[in-house]
């Protein structure tokens, strides 16, 4: 048990660092002990329930579930955006606004920056400031044309944000999913676009989103995705899909003709570059997010707060 002596002392050093804002070496020279002392009687205090620490924020929430799903998966980051009281159609631009924050201070080292495509894409294109950044070149990770759709579409997306970063970009002259094998072969082939994916497989950084096949599935917007094939995912245990790439439960690619249609980088392909940013809404795509963070396919992870509780309480 603590004297009162001991206790008198660490009741003034507590006092004087939280509540005068001394430092540490500032106390030290006044009680002409040295700095680790100070140290370790602040520990101690805090250890004897004389100085509680609490934080008082509303964000307190949203940073605990930051930690747990870093912790958990080995995640470089994780933004959980709080999404309370906004309407369905505000939760993705918020989630937009927040991966252009990360992503646009966050590009010092960055020379090329790859994009997938889909609604979450655009969301984070729409919301990215007009920031310079003149030395980072834009890439498409997966084909960017299309007669549908077209603002959607990777080719758009890097156009966009390339002028809002008054920088340079590439295309990808194909679609993301064409009609057989033999004819994405044949385009893989050519010259521009087998340079442009050799840029894709060589960017520093990569923003991707998440897609649940069954529901709500821009694919299937689009028209890539029918009744058919929608059943012959289910049935090989589709539960997601990455920059159109479909994965199962535990993240592995599927072997399915619908993959080997697919013109762009594979999941193995995305899985090396250095940094990964995935960008997930909605609780429909649980399932799916669950088996990317098991591939390991992200580095970094922004999520909406209701998701991001559901993750925690499905592992944690």
């Amino acid at each position: 048990m603590l004297s009162w002596e001991e206790r008198r002392l660490m009741v003034k050093i507590a006092q004087l660092y939280y509540y005068e804002g001394w430092t540490q070496a500032k106390i030290a020279k006044k009680q002409n002990v040295s700095r680790p002392i100070i140290s370790k009687l602040l520990n101690n205090a805090k250890k004897e329930g004389i100085v509680e620490i609490y934080i008082k924020d509303e964000t307190l929430h949203s940073v605990e579930l930051e930690n747990a799903i870093m912790k958990k998966f080995d995640l470089k980051e994780v933004i959980v955006v709080s999404t309370a009281g906004f309407a369905p159609e505000m939760i993705k631009r918020q989630l937009g606004k927040s991966a252009a924050s990360y992503i646009a201070n966050h590009l010092t080292d960055v020379k090329s920056l790859g994009l997938s495509w889909g609604t979450t894409l655009l969301s984070f294109v729409e919301e990215y400031p007009y920031k310079y950044k003149k030395d980072t070149h834009i890439v498409p990770i997966i084909g960017g044309m299309g007669s549908e759709y077209v603002h959607l579409h990777s080719n758009q997306l890097v156009f966009h944000l390339s002028q809002k970063m008054n920088s340079s970009c590439s295309y990808l002259y194909a679609p993301a999913m064409v009609e057989s094998i033999d004819l994405k072969e044949r385009l893989v082939e050519s010259k521009d676009i087998s340079h442009v994916l050799e840029q894709a497989r060589n960017v520093d950084m990569a923003v991707v989103g998440l897609g649940n096949p069954f529901k709500s599935s821009t694919m299937e917007k689009i028209g890539y995705l029918n009744q058919k094939g929608l059943a012959s995912l289910r049935k090989a245990g589709a539960v997601g899909d990455i920059s159109s790439r479909f994965y199962d439960a535990i993240g592995k690619e599927l072997n399915h003709p619908l993959n080997d249609r697919v013109i762009g980088l594979d999941l193995n392909e995305i899985k090396q570059i250095p940094e990964v940013i995935g960008i997930v809404e909605g609780s429909y795509k649980l399932e799916s997010l669950e088996a990317a963070l098991q591939g390991k396919y992200l580095d970094v992870l922004i999520i909406d707060d209701r998701t991001a509780q559901e993750l925690v309480e499905s592992y944690i």
